[in-house]
């Protein structure tokens, strides 16, 4: 019997929360993923974990690090970019430095990551690029500077790519997550907040997979995910 084939998914950003979660479900949909972060130790025991998936420490920013993955594993028929840089601060505060970073991290990289896959996409004529993003990508607050223009260039950059390879058959989405994501951190954070003031990985995980999927009839290129009780 000839095995069979699994598309590839490529996922940045694969750390013990949102990452992990949307490579466990592209999995369960029959892919063989490609985890990509910094941290090793992390990608080798998730790759125990994951069938028939690929850790590969990576940089993001680094667009030749990024070259050679491609490279090494092929061309993915999807491409998750949930890789973030973040920083909290006034413009007053945050060092010009930091705000370069996630720029790097945010947009150039999901820049690098469209120019190295899509055209493969294209020929094939199927595909997605869908890229994770928080309400920073909409609004910039004082604390955001370091964070919210390098959001709000990725998501102009997604729509971008949607409108130009859209048509050639390569959907590209953009999902907002308006919520406190379900991580230790977060719970560290606000430890009296209930359950359900939090949104669970796996949520997420849902619907990045629900839009990697869309009916071609049928694509989104915003979409929002928010607890049923977020005031917005």
């Amino acid at each position: 019997m000839t095995d069979i084939i699994k598309p590839l998914a490529l996922v940045t950003g694969v750390g013990p929360g949102t990452g992990a979660s949307i490579a466990r479900r592209f999995a369960a949909g029959g892919y063989r993923v490609v985890m990509l972060a910094r941290d090793k130790a992390r990608l080798d025991a998730l790759e125990g974990e994951i069938a028939d998936s690929i850790g590969i420490a990576c940089d993001v920013s680094d667009p030749v690090a990024l070259a050679r993955v491609i490279a090494e594993v092929g061309n993915p028929k999807i491409v998750v970019h949930n890789a973030v840089g973040g920083a909290f601060g006034t413009f007053e505060k945050v060092e010009p430095e930091t705000l370069q970073r996630n720029f790097e991290i945010n947009t150039m990289a999901l820049f690098h990551l469209a120019r190295l896959t899509a055209p493969a996409m294209v020929e094939a004529g199927e595909g997605a690029i869908v890229v994770t993003g928080n309400t920073s990508a909409q609004r910039g607050k004082a604390a955001f500077a370091g964070f919210a223009p390098t959001k709000a260039a990725q998501r102009i950059l997604a729509e971008s790519l949607a409108r130009d390879l859209g048509p050639k058959g390569v959907h590209v989405a953009y999902l907002i997550i308006d919520a406190a994501i379900d991580v230790p951190w977060q719970r560290e954070l606000q430890p009296t907040k209930p359950d359900d003031f939090f949104i669970s990985p796996a949520s997420i995980a849902d619907e990045v997979h629900h839009l990697a999927h869309q009916p071609r009839d049928a694509w989104s290129f915003l979409a929002e995910v928010r607890p049923f009780h977020e005031p917005w």
